[in-house]
């Protein structure tokens, strides 16, 4: 139910630090860097950046699971 959590206001993404994390992210590996001519070129950059950022490059949390965000939980492969 909206309204209900404590810590973080309904509509309010900057309060979230993983959010936070991933737009800094954006913006400093991909959006400073480049020009868009076209929405298509900008849709095909932004989905290799995805790509790239979800399933290639290790995240922090990759020296505690030792997998790739693509290669799941190790508790949601030993189930």
């Amino acid at each position: 139910m909206w309204g209900t959590d404590p810590v973080h206001e309904p509509g309010s993404p900057w309060e979230n630090g993983y959010v936070e994390s991933f737009n800094g992210k954006l913006r400093d590996e991909l959006l400073n860097g480049e020009i868009f001519e076209t929405r298509w070129e900008a849709t095909v950059l932004i989905e290799r950046w995805r790509r790239t950022y979800n399933q290639i490059r290790p995240h922090s949390s990759w020296a505690i699971n030792r997998r790739l965000p693509s290669q799941g939980t190790r508790d949601a492969q030993c189930a």
